[in-house]
């Protein structure tokens, strides 16, 4: 043995690796927690973008299942009535308690159909049911996909030379759209009824006052506003929705987990949506 070498015994091997290996409070660094973090973010928006692209080259020429989409419409869009009419109806009368305090101290009871008006039809209104449409049909839409694809069935319909975004992804997306842009205006409807008979109940003001002071207030473009954003609201849900039904793994707890994740991402989008739509349709 050459004299002054180290002997490297299995103990002494083990004793260097722990040593030498990251500690967990460098491996959970806050550098380390931002990168993972903005690294996952960008991968899921990569996965939007792609299923994107490969969904709008479907779209020329259109090919999609007919009798699908009709099942959609119906399944999405009728199915979200009753839930949409009343947080619609909720959300009218509470802007009509929150604008009440000053008509009432101001006595400009005029004002009550644009201050109720105004803030339902651009904001909150389209917020509001895009949210309810996210909880109520992205998560279902993620949840069934899902389960497809963790059943194998999605690669069934890909042995049988049919093309699962064409026949099931693309209907769902068009379909999204589509009922929360009619959901929407269904939703302002009702919106208006529940303030103008809140503020009646409530303040005095007559239903024939709150029409005036709306008419004579609200412009079109408002109204165009928020219907503009529900549509780019539908969109986001519808695709972010799909994504992650489309990529799930894990059997059923990976489900589970794509639809936590599908309502998180649509919530969030929403806002972020909301925010630079606002800015441009201001």
């Amino acid at each position: 043995m050459i004299a002054g070498a180290t002997r490297y015994t299995p103990r002494a091997l083990a004793n260097e690796r722990t040593e030498n290996a990251t500690t967990p409070d460098d491996a959970d660094s806050l550098p380390a927690r931002i990168g993972a973090a903005f690294f996952a973010i960008s991968e899921q928006l990569g996965g939007v973008g792609v299923l994107s692209a490969k969904l709008a080259r479907r779209m020329f020429p259109p090919r999609l299942d007919g009798p699908e989409l009709w099942r959609n419409l119906h399944k999405m869009g009728v199915r979200s009535l009753p839930i949409v009419g009343v947080t619609a109806l909720f959300t009218g009368a509470i802007m009509v308690i929150q604008a009440g305090v000053l008509i009432k101290r101001f006595g400009a009871e005029g004002l009550l159909g644009w201050g109720a008006g105004f803030a339902t039809l651009r904001e909150v209104g389209p917020i509001l049911i895009a949210l309810m449409f996210s909880g109520r049909v992205g998560a279902n839409n993620t949840a069934e996909l899902g389960t497809m694809k963790v059943t194998e069935q999605l690669d069934a319909l890909s042995t049988l030379a049919i093309d699962p975004l064409s026949y099931l992804v693309l209907p769902r997306v068009i379909s999204m759209v589509i009922t929360l842009f009619v959901l929407t205006i269904f939703g302002d409807v009702l919106a208006l009824c529940g303030a103008a008979i809140t503020g009646q109940g409530l303040l005095g003001v007559s239903t024939m006052t709150f029409y005036n002071g709306f008419i004579e207030t609200i412009r079109l473009w408002d109204l165009a506003t928020g219907l503009i954003k529900s549509g780019f609201f539908g969109l986001v849900i519808a695709l972010s929705s799909c994504h992650f039904g489309l990529t799930v793994t894990g059997g059923a707890p990976g489900v589970g987990r794509a639809v936590n994740a599908s309502v998180v991402a649509s919530a969030s989008g929403v806002f972020v949506v909301d925010y630079f739509s606002t800015y441009l349709l201001q």
